[in-house]
């Protein structure tokens, strides 16, 4: 086993220490957009056209093309919480352009589809910044593009590997006239697949959005039971009132499908994020960073990065951990351990940096799906539809995600409606215990590639050949 880079240039703990020492265990992003509008409870019964479980951006998304496309219609958003408060409110903020979790993960499951599905990613993207822009969505939105970089050799070797045409190939120079850290031995930028946003503000703007043309948000409103028929309108059951509706949408992430169907295709993974303090400008010239790229490694255990629009570094990623049995749990979020991790990995990357505080510290759930990306279910003969899977990359993907659910609710064939991975429903995780020792299995032969030159096991290659897995 080869140590990584990680662990051969660890910083001295001190830097560690004392970078955490006063560290706030909470979600920089929602606190930066705590004056976001809040909306009422549902009290009383209510009949409408169209309902959505689920204030993300998926629903949000969803709710805005129902209304857009009827006005005359009535459309209701049911959250348990309140807008954007869970993966919607607290993610990196990268918006990219692939809706399959990448184009390696497309190449894999539908290669006669990759290039579509890479054309259908890049539309997406545009139509989601021309709406931003045409709607004066605030947002913080920068089209910045994203860099992928190799720490080890072993990641360099695969630079060049790309089939996008868009895909630029760096070496350690060019890379390092990029962002400079020691740890970067070259790099792959790709420029119109990412956008970096204010993730909180997006969902606090598309629900403004969606309150100005006619939907009507319910927050505080967890719906605990859904009845239906093929037949007859969907009930919606809350604690203090019910909504039937002729068709409703289902956006609830990673919380348990209220179709029964859908329980195990989805696992909650823990995925830990640290924020610094805005840089003076010495320290930003000294990592550059000039094109505020949205920054990742290649590891199969990666972390990713960029700047806030007051140059504070976001660090994240790298463990991606699982708690046996499945549950979501507040406490789960407090995981010091991942944290002073992801502080010694930041200093091994940039140790230039080194005296740096960080002000935040916060966990989010993933949805995670044994096929890395988003998957689409109904039920009651189309009555209800269902997202689910985004596994990680889902701040673009959601928008697809709405235009496919609409086209379904309208009866349309397109082309979205019509790929394979929008077809496929992927298979369930098995239950407890089987899902711990499965997914922890997975997890330690992850770590093992990453140390082992990249190589995998017996076990991910059974996985990868029939198609499951687990990631973040």
């Amino acid at each position: 086993m080869q140590p990584t880079i990680f662990e051969t240039n660890r910083p001295a703990a001190k830097i560690i220490d004392d970078s955490l020492a006063d560290t706030k265990l909470g979600v920089f992003w929602t606190e930066d957009a705590a004056d976001a509008a809040r909306y009422p409870a549902l009290d009383g019964d209510q009949r409408v056209d169209d309902a959505v479980v689920g204030g993300g951006y998926a629903g949000l998304w969803t709710a805005i093309k129902l209304k857009t496309e009827h006005p005359e219609r009535r459309v209701v958003l049911l959250e348990a919480m309140h807008v954007g408060w869970a993966a919607s409110g607290r993610n990196g903020g990268f918006c990219e352009a692939s809706i399959t979790h990448g184009e390696p993960n497309a190449e894999s499951r539908w290669p006669d589809e990759t290039g579509t599905l890479r054309r259908l990613g890049y539309e997406n993207l545009d139509a989601i910044e021309r709406f931003i822009d045409e709607n004066g969505l605030d947002v913080d939105f920068e089209r910045t593009g994203q860099l992928s970089v190799a720490n080890e050799p072993y990641q360099a070797e695969w630079l060049g590997e790309s089939a996008d045409p868009h895909v630029v190939t760096l070496d350690r120079e060019q890379v390092q006239q990029r962002i400079a850290s020691p740890t970067f031995l070259g790099g792959e930028f790709s420029p119109r697949e990412n956008a970096n946003l204010h993730p909180a503000k997006l969902a606090a703007e598309l629900a403004r959005h969606a309150a100005s043309i006619g939907v009507e948000i319910y927050e505080q409103s967890p719906v605990t039971r859904l009845d239906g028929s093929a037949e007859a309108p969907i009930q919606l059951t809350t604690d203090h009132g019910t909504v039937v509706a002729e068709r409703v949408a289902l956006c609830t992430n990673v919380f348990p499908s209220l179709l029964k169907r859908y329980r195990f295709h989805t696992v909650p993974v823990y995925d830990y994020v640290l924020m610094t303090e805005p840089l003076t400008d010495e320290q930003l010239a000294s990592i550059g960073w000039e094109g505020r790229e949205g920054l990742a490694d290649m590891a199969n255990q990666f972390h990713y990065s960029r700047l806030t629009k007051d140059n504070r570094i976001l660090w994240g990623g790298y463990d991606a951990v699982y708690f046996t049995g499945g549950r979501i749990k507040r406490e789960y979020e407090d995981r010091m351990e991942s944290h002073r991790k992801l502080a010694s990995h930041f200093f091994t990357t940039f140790p230039q940096l080194a005296g740096v505080k960080f002000t935040h510290r916060w966990a989010g759930v993933i949805d995670t799906s044994t096929r890395f990306c988003a998957f689409f279910g109904q039920a009651y003969g189309g009555r209800v539809q269902y997202v689910a899977g985004f596994t990680g990359l889902g701040v673009g993907a959601t928008h697809f995600a709405a235009d496919v659910m609409v086209d379904r609710f309208e009866g349309r064939v397109t082309e979205r409606t019509e790929l394979e991975m929008v077809k496929q429903v992927p298979l369930p995780f098995p239950p407890e215990p089987a899902a711990s020792i499965g997914i922890n299995l997975t997890r330690w032969s992850l770590d093992r590639a990453d140390h082992n030159g990249g190589k995998r096991n017996v076990l991910l290659k059974t996985l990868d050949a029939l198609g499951l897995g687990f990631d973040s």
